[in-house]
């Protein structure tokens, strides 16, 4: 390994990320646990290993405690930052939380073994992140403000820069340029690190997806240029929608001013793992090819899985390249949101229903209602007035914080849940997913009697 200290760090998702994108987020704790240890002797910059979709996920489809992964990984990855992605004030879930519920998940999450927390909002609304970010810092962790890139007319370097310098007088220790769709081409990479770089005293982070090709070309421009670390997996769950392989990246930077310092060898022994036990997840693979539709349409290689899945349903396989047309229209009379969780499954429905109804928004969902209430945050550009008019009618839009309209939560869900409960922490388990953390206790609870313990 090199001696030097690298000018690059590496973040591993094969941990969140990587197995969220392509085995839909399957993978169990005990395989994670199986090599911990030696993830822990590599030397990324961090391990993304929680946050995101694993919670509901451990909770729905594995029946395992999330909080109790948390603690099994921190006892056994000593030397390497835990890190996760915290959706600002939606915490891990698709509304808005009370700043109560959004204090007391950070706490819990710093106190279980996490120390760095990614933190957007799928608005880019700064105030939609204030309190998580203001939590992190009380509770001694590493807050990193991202910014979600997207391409539209009012997406450019003057607003990331604005939105990067917002997060920094909120006191932030790094900025994250999350490129969730992977459209980042590599030459506007290298030219918005450069001024993010110039602009802003904290370190600067790329995060991208392989969806549409480019991602290890935007990783290599944005290196060039001065960009302080990027998030990769191993090679057996990268490309696609994943992110671009640690490995090939590493072998590119070596023996150059920004080698990683990483060994290849154990690279190579870790991916072997994870190649052998990803067959074990094989009815959830998805499959791994370049999707060159998001160049065009602007839709996440997750989305674009959803939005087939949706047609299908209703039998209206036959009509996908309708719905790929409608959701750009959809975008830009909505003001042009960025196309993640949770504006992506607000804005892919309403293209669905809209062909599937035959007159554009005849039917609406309740969360594009709200989203056009206000309730989700202020869009980055004004909605178009006519539709705004057809969704709401004469209804007055709020243009306030949203959780300012939100009630405390923490205790009276404690009431609800303490019969049950075996941990402080079940009570926000079931803050976020009341039906299916209830489910999940109650099966445990079975099984403890059942066991005499």
């Amino acid at each position: 390994m090199s001696t030097n200290t690298p000018k690059v760090g590496i973040t591993e998702t094969v941990l969140r990320d990587a197995h969220q994108s392509l085995l839909a987020t399957r993978m169990q704790t005990e395989d994670m646990l199986a090599v911990a240890g030696e993830l822990d002797q590599v030397g990324y910059r961090s391990l993304e290993a929680w946050g995101g979709a694993t919670f509901d996920a451990s909770l729905r489809f594995l029946n395992e405690c999330p909080w109790e992964r948390l603690r099994r990984l921190r006892l056994n990855i000593r030397n390497t930052p835990l890190q996760m992605l915290l959706r600002g004030q939606n915490l891990l879930g698709y509304r808005h939380y009370p700043d109560d519920v959004v204090e007391a998940f950070v706490k819990a999450a710093i106190k279980n073994g996490i120390s760095i927390i990614r933190i957007f909002d799928a608005l880019n609304d700064v105030r939609n992140m204030k309190t998580a970010i203001e939590a992190t810092i009380k509770y001694k962790g590493h807050a990193q403000g991202a910014i979600c890139y997207t391409v539209s007319p009012v997406h450019n370097t003057e607003h990331y820069l604005k939105i990067a310098k917002e997060l920094c007088e909120l006191g932030v220790h790094s900025i994250c340029v999350k490129d969730m769709a992977g459209l980042l081409p590599p030459y506007e990479a290298a030219e918005l690190v450069k001024t993010l770089k110039a602009a802003v005293d904290v370190p600067v982070i790329l995060h991208t997806h392989y969806t549409s090709g480019m991602g290890s070309m935007t990783y290599l421009k944005a290196i060039e240029a001065g960009v302080d670390g990027v998030d990769t997996a191993l090679s057996a769950l990268a490309l696609g929608s994943s992110q671009p392989p640690t490995e090939p990246l590493v072998a590119a930077l070596r023996h150059t001013p920004w080698d990683t310092g990483l060994d290849l060898d154990l690279l190579s022994k870790l991916n072997d793992y994870f190649e052998e036990i990803k067959s074990k997840y094989g009815g959830h693979q998805a499959p791994v090819k370049v999707q060159t539709e998001i160049l065009v349409y602007q839709i996440p290689g997750g989305m674009l899985s959803n939005l087939r899945s949706q047609l299908k349903q209703q039998g209206l396989s036959s009509r996908l390249d309708e719905v790929f047309q409608e959701v750009p229209r959809v975008r830009a009379e909505m003001g042009y949101p960025p196309l993640v969780t949770p504006m992506s499954q607000i804005v892919g429905t309403q293209a669905v229903l809209n062909v599937a109804a035959g007159e554009r928004y005849a039917i609406c969902s309740k969360e594009i209602k709200d989203y056009v209430r206000g309730l989700y945050g202020r869009p980055p550009a004004p909605i178009d007035p006519e539709i705004k008019k057809k969704i709401i009618g004469d209804e007055e839009e709020f243009t306030g914080r949203p959780a300012d309209l939100l009630e405390p939560m923490m205790e009276k869900a404690w009431e609800k849940v303490k019969a049950l409960a075996r941990q402080e922490e079940d009570v926000l388990s079931y803050v976020l997913f009341p039906k299916v953390a209830m489910n999940f206790f109650e099966k445990r609870e079975a099984a403890r009697r059942q066991g005499g313990d």
